[in-house]
């Protein structure tokens, strides 16, 4: 059996349930029966069918509702892994560094191309901070004091999980001076990111160690769920950027958040109205059940 989560933006009402369970229908769906309306936003409906073919149908219901479809078994996740670029915070943090160095659209249009996967990840990434040589670090703990922003309902979902015991791990094709207090501000377990050389209390333009790419967010996903005996099927996993895509799809459950076409398209939900407590819906936990403290 399979769910399909209605989560509306701001109020769900009977005309759009009645109008999903038609798209199901559509797709010759069995409907087993639905909840509930909770939160006054969200719903599920239980169903036997396609649910590829579900997912197309419901998409197309539109009122700023976000639809997420899947099977029933292990919907509540026991891992979390994680982006943190427009994921978790709500900027692009090599953009806004290089604001400081004078270089904004420069690296910008770089990175837009990069996240929409038309540019090889890791030249972008060594061509960009190769821009930003001989920047002082001091712009860095300015960026994160005026510029960096949790995203709306980061520290509930991560801070929920973390009481139900799931290990949750921030992994950033960013570098690590913005994902460590990141990480720590949110209340994630673990973190991985770039690290920027410096020296002599500037930028060298270039990175110190191994690249986490998204080879390497799947290889820290895997390592994850195998030290905490979880299979990959119980883990979710939440991105936008062409580089999420490998551990989007390796995860029992992706979910695009707010992403790039390449990414909502390879994921088996993508949020493009709601918050990241959309995240605990889609587990079938409701507002009661959040930790939000």
């Amino acid at each position: 059996m399979f769910i399909a989560t209605l989560i509306a933006k701001e109020s769900l009402n009977e005309r759009d349930i009645q109008s999903a369970i038609s798209s199901l229908a559509a797709t010759d769906a069995a409907i087993i029966r639905q909840s509930e309306i909770v939160d006054g936003r969200v719903v599920d409906i239980f169903f036997d069918g396609d649910p590829v073919a579900a997912r197309d149908h419901l998409e197309q219901i539109g009122n700023e509702i976000d639809i997420a479809v899947q099977p029933e078994a292990n919907r509540l996740k026991k891992l979390l892994i994680s982006d943190m670029d427009s994921t978790m915070i709500t900027i692009e943090c090599i953009d806004e560094l290089a604001d400081y160095a004078g270089i904004k659209p420069q690296i910008a249009e770089i990175t837009e191309r990069a996240m929409q996967g038309e540019l090889d990840f890791e030249e972008a990434l060594r061509g960009r901070v190769a821009l930003l040589k001989g920047l002082d670090t001091a712009a860095i703990k300015q960026c994160l004091d005026e510029r960096v922003k949790i995203m709306p309902g980061a520290e509930i979902l991560v801070r929920t999980m973390t009481q139900r015991g799931a290990p949750t791990i921030l992994v950033s094709g960013g570098f690590t001076r913005f994902a460590k207090p990141v990480a720590q501000a949110i209340g994630f377990e673990s973190f991985y990111a770039n690290v920027l050389g410096v020296e002599g209390g500037v930028l060298t333009g270039g990175l110190d160690g191994p690249i986490v790419d998204s080879t390497r967010k799947v290889e820290l996903l895997e390592s994850a769920a195998d030290g905490a005996k979880l299979p990959l099927e119980q883990c979710i996993a939440v991105g936008d950027g062409a580089n999420d895509i490998p551990m989007l799809e390796r995860a029992g459950l992706g979910i695009a958040y707010h992403a790039k076409p390449k990414a909502a398209q390879a994921a088996d939900v993508a949020i493009k109205y709601n918050d990241l407590k959309a995240l605990l819906y889609i587990q079938g936990l409701a507002s009661d059940q959040w930790v939000t403290e």
